[in-house]
């Protein structure tokens, strides 16, 4: 039986939220959307030694190792048996002892200058051509800069005190591409007026539309999420 101990922060005051989804939360469309893509991802990556960092409740973590996954996690506010309680600026894991390391939703809430120390640390604990798979929101989303050109201000991705390092997309491949090689971007919940719309007022309706309008509309610059797949060089 897996033992659960809320921390601080988040966990502590919403419980394991990420769980029992609430279909009324206004990102219920692209957490969704997020975790079907990334779950394709890791259907051919069986036989990697993978690390999820700052992954909350420990929700992949816990499925994967179901399906027979070498799959642990850490997270500051939160641990259980697979998940252990550790920063992502010190993982306190061996050099180059992982093949592939996730960071979903992660590295805006760091402080612009641990940005790079937790790349530095992620590139640290890869093996060789290993892999640095992440997924990060965009403050130059469309409706953000809609906002900006009208009204001067910004929609950011979330409050400030939560994603204290919100950067655009641009900011972020850069800074990425100077510690690994990036092989692919791609970007989910374009959002343009209606799409934003329907999606904060309708979000347990629509995820099926979502899909259809990340196929179609989607443009990294433009979008709230980017994924970035990307590696170590060997």
């Amino acid at each position: 039986m897996t033992t659960r101990i809320s921390k601080n922060g988040e966990y502590a005051e919403k419980g394991e939220y990420h769980l029992a989804l609430d279909k009324k939360w206004k990102y219920y469309p692209v957490y969704v959307e997020k975790m079907r893509r990334v779950r394709d991802y890791l259907e051919t990556r069986k036989n990697l030694k993978i690390l999820d960092m700052g992954c909350g409740e420990g929700v992949l973590v816990n499925e994967y190792r179901a399906k027979g996954y070498d799959i642990s996690g850490i997270d500051l506010n939160f641990e259980s048996s697979f998940v252990r309680s550790a920063s992502v600026l010190e993982t306190g894991l061996p050099s180059e002892s992982i093949d592939l390391v996730l960071c979903l939703d992660v590295i805006e809430h760091l402080n612009p200058e641990d940005q790079e120390k937790a790349l530095l640390e992620i590139k640290r604990i890869l093996k060789p051509g290993g892999v640095f798979y992440a997924t990060i929101p965009n403050l130059a989303h469309f409706a953000s800069r809609l906002k900006f050109l009208l009204f001067g201000q910004l929609v950011r991705t979330s409050s400030i005190d939560r994603h204290k390092g919100d950067r655009p997309f641009s900011e972020f491949k850069e800074l990425i591409s100077q510690h690994f090689v990036i092989e692919k971007t791609y970007g989910i919940f374009p959002t343009y007026p209606l799409i934003t719309i329907s999606t904060y007022l309708f979000p347990w309706a629509i995820v099926g539309w979502h899909r259809l309008w990340n196929k179609l509309l989607a443009i990294n610059s433009l979008c709230f999420l980017n994924f970035f797949e990307t590696r170590k060089h060997p």
